[in-house]
């Protein structure tokens, strides 16, 4: 695990929150100097990294496309200056996605707990970009289950998971079962930079839905 103690204070208190209002009053006060924290000071470059690699494999522009988890937006504005144009974010944090809405490069955003069944109904995305979101103290591999529900069957879902959560949850095992099952089939899965500055890794899965 990585050595905390040169981490950023507020990524620090992110990575150890023990209850989601915790997690909500963290995001709320961190919202307006999110991007300039993670991009610029940690780093930060799962958002850009998950997205360059589903873009190897979509690129219908009109290709609808969720980003859970989408924050300040940092995926969606990499999707809209590739002229992707149909992009619904969702988020759990108000504030976040506030700072989102400024950005302009969304069709919709509204909240949305990923731990829980969305609101969306079956088969209703080409892809699914989901950045940052799989990290300690968020969202776990139970998540996996509902993406691939609103996931047309032929689409695409690239995510990242901090490589302290991977080893430290079932992910392995869920996505194995998710295999098992024939519902998603791996195309690519590697580890890749995800915070620089701080020598954080993750891995970057693309998954292919073909159920």
């Amino acid at each position: 695990m990585q050595n905390t103690d040169s981490m950023h204070p507020t990524v620090f208190n992110a990575l150890h929150t023990t209850n989601q209002e915790e997690l909500e009053e963290l995001y709320r006060v961190w919202a307006d100097n999110y991007d300039h924290d993670v991009v610029e000071v940690i780093g930060y470059v799962g958002h850009s990294k998950t997205t360059e690699l589903l873009l190897k494999y979509v690129d219908d522009s009109k290709a609808k496309i969720l980003d859970a988890g989408c924050g300040t937006g940092l995926v969606g504005e990499i999707l809209h200056e590739k002229k992707f144009k149909n992009i619904v974010g969702v988020d759990f944090s108000q504030p976040m996605l506030d700072q989102a809405l400024e950005k302009n490069v969304y069709l919709s955003l509204g909240l949305a707990d990923l731990t829980e069944k969305l609101t969306f109904k079956d088969n209703a995305f080409d892809a699914i970009v989901c950045a940052g979101t799989f990290t300690c103290g968020h969202v776990g591999p139970e998540a996996l289950s509902e993406m691939l529900r609103v996931t047309k069957t032929g689409g695409y879902i690239s995510f990242t998971v901090r490589d302290q959560e991977w080893d430290r949850l079932p992910y392995e095992k869920t996505i194995k079962e998710l295999e098992e099952k024939n519902l998603w089939r791996c195309l690519e899965r590697f580890t890749t930079d995800y915070n620089v500055v701080e020598g954080v890794n993750c891995q970057l899965c693309l998954y292919e839905v073909t159920a």
